[in-house]
């Protein structure tokens, strides 16, 4: 390292401990001189402490000797010293926490990173350590408004994800490119997090507002399996309103993504698709918002005892999934002149296969084949949503569902007509 590299990494070790040392003595501000046990002095020290050490124990290392040796030093006499001290002030106000010497013992071993390792690191975990510790309130409330239906249920998520699924098979199994069992399980996750995030959307913002928000995040991940989620969910009319409202918000997300694929991977369909997909996505928020409107709550609102049932969740997941699956049998069958069939029948379960396979074959494709492949896919997606919701959800549901699509449907189609009269 040259003089200047040091001087950055050295200024970057201290800006750690005192952007942490802000953090500590704004909460202490109130405590008289002498009885804070560290402010913004003592964990600005702390960062230079660190970034000296880090300097030591680069400029003292010997080829074959024992690596960290002087870190370890410095680290166990920095937390035996400031532990005795946390500790009497402990006793003095019998407030027990450790979190003042896992703060500083986090503080000194990024300070060391930010000499030894990768600055960029350092900086990222000194800007999520302060705003742990800045969000101390914000968390204890959480804890105590949470319940144990919210956290299995955020268990049970977080299991399927970082657990099974990295075991889980990617390789299809079976005929016409198979079933993948990882995409299935994604699927699965897919609809699991919709749901969870639907059900604290929904107690965060209300019935009206946060079924729009959770409908948004749907539609960015999956509009179709949104749609499914919202109208298992909607077993009385109180509720029906609001999911509508969501499961319409999530098809004109959906509508606005399949905007930007276009844009991104067949930039030469643009002119003629964003206004059709613009209009249709705007025709279904305008609905999803003044029927959100009109979906205030008469009476306490009631949440449903689980944010996702995961057996409703799996047998949702295979429905989608043996969609893909005859949808891509029937591509394989009818070979390419089969692509509007196949667009039709992949729009039973997403739209962003078909616009992705689109842009893979339009250098051999004509343009107005690549866009009627899209335009079906979109038109087979949205039906398709509306009679998912007449099968799984209730008919003032499907009902609100079938007059938001057919309005999109209509206003796209007129504006088409107009694109192709000028």
């Amino acid at each position: 390292m040259d003089d200047i590299e040091i001087f950055q990494r050295m200024g970057l070790a201290i800006a750690i401990g005192a952007a942490v040392g802000i953090e500590r003595h704004w909460r202490e501000k109130d405590e008289e001189e002498g009885s804070r046990t560290a402010g913004i002095r003592t964990f600005t020290l702390i960062g230079l402490l660190g970034g000296v050490a880090g300097l030591l124990e680069h400029f003292l290392a010997r080829p074959g000797g024992i690596p960290g040796v002087v870190l370890v030093g410095f680290l166990v006499t920095l937390t035996a010293v400031f532990a005795v001290f946390q500790l009497r002030e402990a006793i003095a106000e019998k407030n027990y926490s450790a979190t003042s010497v896992v703060a500083a013992v986090l503080t000194f071993a990024l300070a060391s990173v930010a000499v030894l390792g990768s600055m960029t690191v350092a900086s990222a975990g000194g800007v999520v350590l302060v705003a742990v510790l800045a969000s101390r309130d914000f968390l204890h409330a959480s804890m105590r408004k949470l319940r144990w239906s919210e956290l299995r249920s955020a268990v049970i998520l977080l299991a399927l994800t970082f657990v099974v699924l990295p075991i889980v098979p990617a390789e299809p199994v079976g005929p016409f490119g198979g079933v993948s069992p990882s995409k299935s399980l994604i699927m699965i996750i897919v609809l699991a997090a919709i749901s969870f995030c639907g059900y604290i959307a929904v107690r965060l913002l209300g019935s009206a507002r946060g079924e729009i928000v959770a409908g948004a995040i749907g539609g960015v991940i999956s509009s179709t399996a949104a749609t499914i989620s919202n109208a298992r969910r909607s077993t009385s009319d109180d509720l029906a309103r609001p999911l509508a409202a969501g499961a319409i918000s999530a098809g004109a997300v959906s509508m606005v993504r399949t905007s930007f694929l276009v844009m991104m991977l067949v930039r030469p369909l643009a002119a003629q698709l964003l206004p059709v997909l613009f209009a249709g996505a705007a025709v279904m928020l305008v609905y999803a918002v003044l029927l959100a409107r009109r979906s205030a709550p008469k009476h306490e609102e009631v949440l449903p005892k689980n944010p996702f049932d995961l057996n409703e969740v799996v047998k949702m997941a295979f429905v989608l999934v043996g969609v893909g699956f005859l949808a891509r049998a029937a591509s394989e069958v009818f070979g390419d002149a089969g692509l509007l069939v196949a667009s039709g029948l992949s729009g039973l379960a997403d739209v962003d296969a078909v616009t992705v396979a689109v842009s893979g074959l339009l250098p051999s494709l004509s343009a107005q084949t690549a866009f009627l492949a899209i335009a079906i896919a979109v038109l087979s997606n949205t039906l398709a949503k509306a009679v998912y919701a007449s099968i799984f959800g209730t008919m003032a549901f499907s009902a609100h569902v079938w007059k938001a699509s057919v309005m999109a449907i209509a206003v796209a189609a007129l504006c088409l007509v107009l694109l192709r009269l000028l």
